[in-house]
């Protein structure tokens, strides 16, 4: 397959280019295209058949539910069977905006949509060609990340294209993504809200709100309730090691760690907070990162998945992950830092 990648207005997007994804959905195809979390990859969410093109392009387990985008509550009450109060306060105070609910569905969901659960995964993005797109087609839009599964997730149109080309007709490309983690994503179908994945709305931020609001840990032998809970995720193709701790315990493990790779002839890339770039400089690593303060968490946030693909790009053998402190959005960025090293982290 062909793929077009279409350059479009991030605030002014383009009639034309709207309607020619839309086109392309309305068709059963698929359209990647940005929100302001990551580009997602889009079908019409009732659509079985197109739906089905997902997980294929993606090669996505059939077990993980995906995100259905929507443009205005119209079009969401028509996907959830019953709102609780939570899901109102929700919606009133975080949409549009990186916030994914869990609710009831009705049965013009289809089930390969939610992988055969009850409860859909639904939000409605605050990125005005998401927005523009959605309406133009006329329908909600199933979208994951337009990203190989398992891969770090795309941040820009030049992502997708690296992962996609071939595979889909249409990318929309709007440049960087805000936000650039995925949206968190609360289980609000009853009892007490519990947060299935963190992302962009922080728990802090939910409990103003909310008041009491839980964190859920998947099982290994239990099918995942939401997009991001089970599987490993954002891995780069090198080995990656995370470290976290006293910046000057951090620093002195990751030069170790550093020589150590380069006497086994490893490439080795760094990606590290603005605070220690200076010290691990002077360890020469091939690669420097700067993911930004680790005082600024949506720097850091903003910058993992172009520093984990720039890692690819460059072919780096080792990869090297200063962690940041398990605050606010921080919790987010660790999050995913910790599913991309799978079981290689160490806290110093």
């Amino acid at each position: 397959m062909q793929t077009k990648r279409s350059t479009i207005d991030r605030l002014h997007p383009e009639a034309e280019l709207i309607n020619e994804g839309a086109e392309w959905l309305k068709a059963g195809e698929l359209v990647a295209f940005p929100t302001e979390t990551v580009y997602g990859l889009g079908a019409n969410a009732l659509d079985a058949s197109a739906c089905a093109k997902i997980f294929e392009a993606k090669g996505r387990p059939q077990d993980n539910p995906l995100i259905v985008h929507v443009c205005n509550r119209v079009m969401a009450n028509n996907l959830v069977e019953s709102w609780t109060s939570e899901a109102e306060l929700c919606v009133q105070h975080f949409w549009p905006g990186p916030l994914t609910l869990i609710l009831p569905k009705t049965a013009l969901v289809p089930d390969i949509v939610t992988a055969g659960l009850v409860n859909v995964a639904i939000r409605m993005p605050s990125h005005p060609v998401a927005l523009r797109l959605i309406e133009d087609a006329g329908f909600p839009i199933a979208a994951p990340s337009a990203n190989l599964s398992g891969k770090p997730s795309p941040t820009r149109g030049s992502h997708v294209w690296r992962d996609m080309k071939g595979k889909i007709p249409l990318i929309l490309d709007a440049g960087a993504c805000e936000v650039g983690l995925e949206s968190t994503v609360l289980d609000v179908s009853g009892g007490v809200p519990t947060i299935l994945r963190p992302g962009g709305i922080t728990k802090e931020q939910l409990e103003e709100v909310l008041g009491e609001v839980r964190a859920d840990t998947p099982s290994e032998n239990q099918a995942p309730k939401a997009p991001g809970m089970k599987y490993r995720h954002y891995a780069p193709q090198g080995e990656l090691l995370l470290v976290s701790g006293l910046r000057d315990r951090v620093v002195q493990r990751m030069g170790q760690e550093i020589l150590r790779g380069q006497a086994r002839l490893k490439k080795v890339g760094v990606l590290c907070t603005l605070e220690s770039a200076s010290l691990l400089h002077n360890w020469f690593p091939d690669l420097l990162f700067v993911l930004g303060s680790k005082d600024r968490p949506q720097e850091v946030a903003s910058n993992i998945f172009e520093g984990l693909r720039l890692c690819d790009e460059r072919r780096m053998d080792l990869i090297l992950v200063e962690g940041i402190e398990e605050a606010g959005l921080g919790s987010a960025v660790m999050n995913r830092l910790e599913k991309a090293a799978g079981k290689r982290t160490q806290h110093i």
